[in-house]
């Protein structure tokens, strides 16, 4: 029945319809007596006559349905009606982060960690609730335009405590994101969300994904994605894109280890040592840097009467800004120094530093989002391209590392109260067309 026919369905009231699937099609609908709007998820009348996927599909709403976390999708009723089978969800006005990745490349490090964040804060509580995942990706990621980000999609977790649908040695999930034992088609445990949260960091990080499937006319000596992700064998990130912090990619490097022995154990721990890098940041600061962030750089554009986010004034936002790349900074160094780690990776103990609250001299560094920015031969958070730091007053040296144009060096005198806006200078930089 299409969807001019159908007006509502139960007691929902259907709006639009917004995809179509070889499940069933999902509605946008509002629930009158709440006065909220809601998605509805239908099993197509077929496919409910079989039963494995009907079990599936009513697993999907009681593994989604147990978990109550402000970063995760919430499930509101599951229900029959007229024959077919529904699943009434929460809606998210926004893009899932495939769409954001597609429009933005990659993402700066402070709001990639702070999205990463929020996932693992929801998963946290998704595998409290002894519920795996198994299909992490950045398409079951959602992002909205008020910058909550939530894990959308039960649809193939595993349930700890019941007997799993898929029988061993059938591999379940994306490919690309998949562990190592789900491709050998064995039970996965919360460990594979891990590996699979990995990759979602890579790819925010670095606009790519760190296994390659391989192209049907590459060379036969080419390995395959399951023996790439095996063997892990990937580019580091930081080889991509050097600005990225040493902390980001150290979390990276220890979630994607193949031995699910030898990789983290929990989400909990991949929150921990992401608060050690950026600081106790509170949801509702997350949610404000992130929605900021992507309606700057047009992610989200006003609709009607819509105004956009409220976002901070300017200057406290630069605030934000310059003490998590202080953050970072000071996780990488203690990283390089080997001091204050905990005992399943390189993580250090450190918090933030704190910002002071008037600056002493300012300098705003107008660069290419790949570069790498050193002052006296630390590094700071990689820029995008107008990043601003303060200094204390006196003589610095400023270096930029790109890694096509190569190193740009400069010494600057920083004046109390001064602000200075500074630029590199390649020598082998090609001429602009």
């Amino acid at each position: 029945m299409s969807n001019s026919q159908r007006k509502t369905i139960g007691n929902y009231e259907i709006l639009r319809e917004l995809a179509q699937g070889g499940m069933g099609v999902v509605y946008l609908a509002t629930q009158p007596a709440l006065e909220r709007e809601v998605v509805i998820k239908s099993l197509r009348r077929g496919l409910a006559d079989d039963a494995s996927l009907e079990e599936r599909f009513r697993r999907e709403a009681q593994a989604a349905g147990a978990i109550h976390h402000q970063n995760t999708v919430a499930v509101y009723d599951c229900f029959a009606w007229r024959g077919e089978r529904f699943i009434v969800q929460e809606y998210v006005a926004g893009e899932d982060l495939a769409a954001v990745l597609r429009i933005v490349r990659r993402i700066e490090p402070a709001i990639a960690g702070l999205i990463a964040l929020e996932i693992a804060r929801g998963l946290e509580e998704v595998h409290a609730q002894t519920v795996v995942h198994r299909d992490l990706k950045p398409g079951n990621i959602l992002i909205g335009r008020a910058g909550e980000v939530k894990i959308a999609d039960f649809g193939i977790a595993l349930e700890q405590r019941k007997t799993a649908l898929t029988q061993v040695g059938h591999a379940v999930g994306t490919p690309g994101y998949m562990s190592p034992e789900q491709h050998r088609g064995e039970r996965a445990d919360q460990r594979s969300d891990i590996f699979s949260f990995g990759v979602l960091l890579y790819e925010m990080l670095t606009g790519t994904v760190p296994f390659q499937q391989p192209d049907d006319d590459d060379d036969d000596d080419e390995p395959s994605l399951i023996h790439q992700i095996e063997a892990g064998r990937y580019v580091p990130a930081r080889r991509l894109v050097p600005g990225i912090p040493r902390s980001l990619a150290a979390l990276i490097r220890h979630c994607l280890v193949a031995r699910p022995k030898r990789r983290l154990e929990s989400a909990t721990e991949i929150r921990r040592a992401l608060e050690r890098s950026l600081g106790r940041v509170p949801p509702a600061e997350c949610r404000g840097e992130i929605a900021a962030w992507l309606w700057e750089r047009g992610v989200f554009v006003a609709e009607g009467d819509e105004t956009g986010v409220i976002r901070p004034p300017d200057g406290r936002r630069r605030r934000h800004r310059r003490a998590r790349a202080a953050a970072f900074t000071a996780a990488s160094a203690a990283v390089l120094a080997g001091v204050g780690l905990v005992q399943v990776g390189a993580f250090p103990r450190t918090r933030a530093t704190p910002v002071a609250e008037e600056p002493l001299a300012r300098v705003r560094f107008r660069v290419d989002p790949a570069t790498e920015v050193r002052i006296d031969g630390r590094p700071v958070l990689s820029a995008d391209g107008d990043d601003v730091v303060d200094l204390a007053p006196g003589s610095h040296r400023v270096s930029f590392r790109h890694p096509e144009f190569g190193i740009s060096e400069h010494r600057i005198v920083a004046v109390r109260g001064e602000e200075l806006s500074l630029e590199p200078i390649y020598a082998s930089r090609p001429e602009q067309p």
